[in-house]
């Protein structure tokens, strides 16, 4: 007889592995299947920021989705290490979003006044004071925006300290196992077909980041996602450059404990080929020296690259499959998985089990997709 479990969680990065903590941790009994190794994607290339601020502006839905889920890290840090021993370096320092040009500088503005007039801690800094705060950033930084709950973390300890959570509270993890199809019964999900046979649920979530959209393709739902190249590299230095993480448009710089400098991120989207280019890290390096001219002289460490999804609106995928029953979709959180990891998890878990989540999730849910199809006289699953 078949094993059967309470849910199914195809994908072991952030994403899968949030939603597989957290149900177990409400007493489920998961299972999360993986095709490659735990975190071998964009969960551990990912720089880590939790840039619920200077990523968003505070306009549209995903602002306050993001601001609840960086609330969560610190708690969360906490509970991953006392049942992991996991360490996800958690770092709240702020984050300085840096303006280059008179363009920028009025919109980071615009931005700070918005911010602080619905309530949030957001302060704008000259580019004396952006200077006097951290000296090794160039003369050509005309000011910053300084947001000091905006933090960062190590994205592959996240991640790692999620999945071993899980499976100290009872959830198994299979590695290297591959989900071919689902299986149906009077449309409702009965399980996954995979390279290593048929497990049983009646509970299935995809998140499996870009490549969620190719499995779900086998259930006649073609999601408008689609994948985004990101390069990055890192270097060491003898002496710490930064204490903030800086955040300029087209490159960031994130400090990270041992001296070591991770600067990204370049952007090709609609390609899975995931070689790191010279033309991508040249790109990047030229950024990076014009933010902070003494990076010329750190020590290179290593180059990489991942894919990351994007859905045409910018906004993740979060809710029931439109067609069957018990199969839910987490998916398209782009350059914010990291940071929405804590949020997803809860969402989804609440409703595998039938609870109305404690956040708005209309803006996020599959539904809207098949609107958008119906509208333009598109078909939908069949």
């Amino acid at each position: 007889m078949q094993d059967s479990y309470d849910v199914i969680v195809v994908g072991a990065g952030v994403i899968g592995g949030a939603i597989a903590y957290t149900l177990s941790k409400r007493g489920a009994k998961v299972l999360v299947l993986e095709k490659d190794h735990l975190a071998s994607k964009a969960s551990s290339a990912a720089a880590g920021m939790l840039a619920a601020q200077a990523e968003l502006d505070g306009e549209g839905p995903l602002f306050p989705l993001a601001k609840k889920s960086r609330s969560m890290f610190p708690k969360l840090a906490l509970e991953i290490k006392e049942v992991s021993g996991i360490d996800m370096e958690l770092v709240n320092k702020g984050m300085l979003k840096v303006a280059l040009n008179e363009q920028q500088k009025n919109d980071f503005q615009r931005i700070v006044t918005m911010q602080q007039d619905s309530g949030e801690q957001a302060e704008w800094l000259s580019g004396e004071e952006v200077k006097e705060k951290e000296p090794t950033l160039s003369e050509d930084v005309l000011g910053g925006m300084y947001l000091e709950k905006d933090g960062q973390l190590e994205a592959r300890q996240l991640t790692l300290g999620f999945l071993k959570s899980a499976t100290a509270l009872g959830a198994l993890i299979k590695e290297n196992v591959e989900v071919k199809s689902f299986t149906y019964k009077n449309g409702k999900v009965t399980g996954v077909a995979t390279n290593e046979g048929t497990f049983v649920s009646d509970k299935v979530i995809v998140a499996c980041g870009a490549w969620s959209s190719q499995l779900l393709s086998n259930t006649g739902l073609s999601l408008d996602t689609y994948p985004v190249k990101g390069e990055c590299f890192s270097v060491i230095t003898h002496r710490p450059l930064l204490s903030s993480t800086v955040f300029s448009e087209g490159c960031y710089l994130v400090p990270k404990k041992g001296g070591r400098l991770v600067v990204g991120a370049t952007i090709k989207p609609n390609t899975f080929n995931q070689q790191v280019t010279l033309g991508g890290i040249s790109t990047l390096m030229d950024k990076a020296k014009i933010l902070m001219p003494q990076i010329v002289e750190a020590e290179w460490e290593r180059a990489w690259s991942s894919i990351r999804p994007q859905t045409v609106d910018g906004l993740p995928y979060l809710g029931h499959h439109p067609e069957y029953a018990g199969l839910l979709i987490a998916t398209g959180h782009y350059r914010n998985g990291i940071l929405l990891s804590p949020i997803t998890g809860e969402v989804i878990a609440d409703l595998v089990e039938g609870i109305t989540p404690s956040v708005d999730i209309t803006p996020f849910r599959v539904e809207r997709l098949v609107k958008q199809l119906h509208e333009s006289g598109a078909g939908t699953c069949n």
